[in-house]
């Protein structure tokens, strides 16, 4: 028998299988696929206080081993994303995480409190947005921004708060720490890694925003060291994602010290790979002789 469930700030998954925001919405196409009751958790799309548009198209190109997306994080707002989203996650057996974004810490805050009443299991905080009081520098690229952030969030949060962090920095390890000290249940790490895609046919860029974030499996190497390294740096649990597609990626991250994993991207070119990561990761354990899966958090010392 294989124990697969994990703990996460006192929230007991499963399995350490969740979807990385953004790639699942809420995840009403893929239970035309399967049951999505099964996955670890459901991590939403990312909410905003208000309804935000997004970005001008074009705003997805393909790249080599993964993709650019500038998106902009559109989505409906919370008003609609409680009647609409969470009441259609009360119907699956899986914890639901909620995404949550905003370009000023009151906006993060108002999205935060309108969760304070609803029964999700946890908050995952989007620190790469731009924080427009200060210049549209994203939260998590400043350890003083970052650190602000998290301590109010962690004031008027009735759940536990993930912060997702950006890659996008010197010292990930710190970035993870000033979360940890500021008071954070966990983190997720990493967001996607800002890149640019010129057509040079047209000479033009691909991208209407001009860059993007660079997801899938050209960024798992900078993902696992960097999971490792926060993992390193902090107690708390950490959650990574990066390039996940197969089991044997997931248990990388594991092993590199992650508590939990997301697939992102993978999503998009197989609706089946959360549970395809979930039902490896199994297989392993049970090719392996391993009966829990703490066996392997962090197993490479």
């Amino acid at each position: 028998m294989t124990d697969m469930s994990v703990n996460i700030a006192g929230i007991r998954l499963k399995n350490p299988v969740m979807t990385a925001s953004g790639t699942f919405g809420s995840g009403m196409e893929y239970s035309e696929f399967f049951d999505i009751g099964r996955l670890g958790a459901v991590v939403t799309k990312g909410v905003s206080l208000t309804p935000w548009e997004g970005n001008p198209t074009p705003r997805i190109a393909e790249t080599y081993g993964g993709m650019l997306n500038a998106i902009g994080l559109q989505n409906p707002g919370i008003d609609t994303f409680i009647e609409r989203d969470l009441d259609f996650l009360k119907g699956y057996d899986t914890a639901v995480i909620v995404n949550v974004c905003g370009k000023s810490v009151d906006e993060y805050v108002g999205v935060v409190e309108r969760l304070s009443d609803t029964d999700i299991s946890m908050l995952e905080i989007n620190v790469s947005c731009p924080n427009v009081k200060e210049g549209a520098i994203a939260f998590g690229q400043d350890p003083k921004a970052l650190e602000g952030i998290t301590r109010e969030i962690k004031k008027h949060a009735k759940q536990p708060v993930i912060m997702k962090l950006s890659p996008n920095v010197t010292d990930i390890g710190l970035m993870a720490k000033v979360c940890e000290e500021a008071g954070a249940d966990a983190v997720s790490l990493i967001n996607t890694i800002t890149g640019m895609k010129i057509d040079i046919n047209r000479r033009a860029f691909v991208l209407a925003n001009k860059t993007g974030g660079l997801s899938g499996p050209a960024i798992k190497p900078v993902a696992v060291r960097m999971v490792y390294q926060a993992a390193h740096a902090v107690k708390i649990p950490v959650i990574g994602m990066g390039g996940i597609c197969t089991a044997d990626d997931a248990l990388e991250f594991i092993m590199a010290g992650a508590a939990a994993v997301a697939v992102g991207a993978a999503n998009f070119t197989d609706p089946f790979a959360t549970i395809k990561v979930i039902e490896g990761i199994g297989e392993y354990m049970k090719n392996n002789d391993i009966s829990d899966i703490s066996e392997l958090k962090g197993c490479v010392g």
